[in-house]
């Protein structure tokens, strides 16, 4: 098995992890991509959701909110879509299988080293970038999948959005999240993005 192949496997079964109560309520898949220990090498997926009645509790609190904030940004999401169902990727606690094919196709690949290894922080910095920009790649594809293979309907009954967020490099956000879902589906949170792509 590669590691895509595992990460596929994961991504599915997370979707088959979230509330059967909850479904009906919810308006978007989130993938929350981060590192253990904020290492590039042990990139990890963490797949949640949020719901429409954690969105209106949020609004119906006291104080001026802004409900693309409270709707979209990761700094509203309550666990489910924050800390996710279920983790997968390099993590060696939660998800030891993911681990080792990381490692062995990081490796494979000649970007892999460990902290004792005589690089040059210039090398070093260099397959970091790789490593994450890997990652963030897979993480899009996983999304593209679920789409085009129509799992997210036959899981949860209908098109919902996967919001795609690195909370290390939030403006990223915007980029991996449109190129990872069809545009009518994310028409509502790419209307707050003001860049050139946009």
């Amino acid at each position: 098995m590669t590691f895509r192949q595992h990460m596929e496997q994961a991504v599915g079964h997370a979707l088959t992890q979230f509330p059967a109560g909850a479904v009906p309520d919810i308006y978007t898949i989130t993938f929350r991509i981060d590192s253990v220990d904020q290492d590039p090498r042990f990139p990890y997926l963490a797949i949640g959701y949020n719901t429409e009645s954690e969105v209106a509790r949020l609004l119906e609190g006291p104080g001026p909110v802004d409900p693309w904030e409270v709707r979209w940004s990761y700094a509203y999401f309550p666990p489910s879509g924050l800390e996710g169902v279920h983790v997968a990727g390099h993590d060696p606690e939660r998800d030891p299988v993911g681990s080792g094919l990381h490692r062995q196709e990081s490796l494979a690949q000649g970007l892999w080293y460990e902290d004792g290894d005589e690089l040059s922080e210039q090398d070093r910095d260099e397959r970091d970038e790789r490593l994450e920009a890997r990652f963030h790649e897979l993480c899009v594809d996983l999304a593209r999948d679920l789409h085009a293979g129509g799992r997210i309907v036959e899981t949860l009954g209908r098109p919902l959005p996967v919001i795609l967020y690195d909370m290390f490099n939030p403006d990223e956000m915007f980029a991996l999240t449109k190129a990872a879902n069809p545009a009518a589906l994310v028409a509502d949170f790419m209307s707050a993005y003001s860049g050139e792509d946009g």
